[in-house]
């Protein structure tokens, strides 16, 4: 179980990378418009692509908007099991 919880905050950081440090991908759009208000709540005062922000969006992964992680789960960033969890 310990194994799981490190896995997906793993996942769940590369993530956060890839949301808000690579603009290169075709995905990072629908990305941001989906996670954008969860980034301006709970992590806005982070810079983009920054180590904090990322430990952010780690320690907020359970509260992260359906929306955000549905978006995320399309772009496989974060497992389908992600939506059924929440």
């Amino acid at each position: 179980m310990k194994t799981i919880k490190i896995v997906q905050t793993i996942v769940i950081s590369a993530a956060a990378l890839t949301f808000f440090g690579t603009p290169g991908h075709a995905y990072t759009r629908k990305v941001k418009d989906a996670c954008s208000s969860d980034y301006s709540s709970l992590c806005g005062k982070y810079k983009q692509g920054s180590s904090e922000l990322r430990r952010c969006f780690e320690s907020n992964r359970r509260v992260l908007s359906r929306d955000c992680i549905e978006a995320l789960v399309n772009a496989g960033e974060v497992p389908a099991r992600y939506l059924r969890q929440r």
